[in-house]
């Protein structure tokens, strides 16, 4: 019986070091520089203009439970932009940023990551997010 609980205990704490992991990986992220690249979000980026961009996977379950709220805000919120990692040419987008896992939300402003979010996350909070 001792033998199950330490196995159930190394799962939980398995688990939770990959929770503080991811978010100190985010933390680490924080106040880096976004090199230039090509298109619309990054000519928004090196103007200065604070953006929220939203990286999913039409395959996540989380990102279809988040994407209705962004897709809300977009339509009220020109700086906020939806990027699909599925399609190759978002993907290198995610690759500049540095994302790893779907849904993954970033805050940019003058040219630097000012938050970068992992995982699915409330509607109250993707709306209190200051774009």
């Amino acid at each position: 019986m001792d033998s199950v609980f330490y196995v159930v205990l190394a799962i939980v704490g398995f688990f939770v070091f990959l929770r503080l992991l991811a978010w100190f990986n985010g933390k680490m992220k924080k106040g880096k520089t976004i090199p230039p690249f090509t298109g619309e979000i990054s000519r928004k980026i090196q103007s200065g203009d604070k953006l929220l961009l939203y990286f999913y996977s039409p395959s996540c379950g989380a990102c279809k439970a988040m994407t209705p709220v962004i897709d809300n805000m977009r339509a009220k919120n020109k700086n906020v932009y939806k990027i699909n990692l599925a399609k190759e040419s978002d993907r290198k987008i995610g690759q500049i940023f540095g994302v790893m896992g779907t849904p993954a939300t970033v805050v940019v402003e003058h040219s630097k990551i000012d938050q970068f979010i992992l995982g699915a996350k409330s509607k109250s909070f993707l709306t209190s997010l200051p774009v």
